[in-house]
């Protein structure tokens, strides 16, 4: 799936059960759902996981807990736009 192809599905109802949980915690986030975006990656701690829940605390405002979380994903903190860390990861991730 491209990122076009997922922004299509922003018009749905539910993202698809079928995709990672770390793309429906994107897709919920696309929405405006944090809680639900976060909740569902909140207790996993791959490294996907992590860097999901990185741009999460970012989205949030707590740069302190965002910075931890790109640790443990060892990855570096993005400095862009929350769009654009947002098209980063999906792009990252979807495939």
């Amino acid at each position: 799936m491209t990122l076009e192809e997922f922004k299509l599905t922003l018009s749905d109802p539910q993202p698809n059960p079928n995709w990672d949980i770390q793309i429906q915690s994107l897709w919920f986030d696309a929405k405006g759902e944090w809680k639900k975006a976060h909740d569902l990656i909140d207790h996993l701690n791959d490294p996907i996981s992590a860097h999901v829940h990185a741009y999460l605390h970012r989205v949030e405002g707590d740069l302190w807990n965002a910075r931890y979380w790109y640790n443990r994903a060892k990855q570096p903190e993005f400095s862009g736009t929350l769009d654009d860390e947002r098209d980063f990861l999906l792009e990252k991730y979807l495939n």
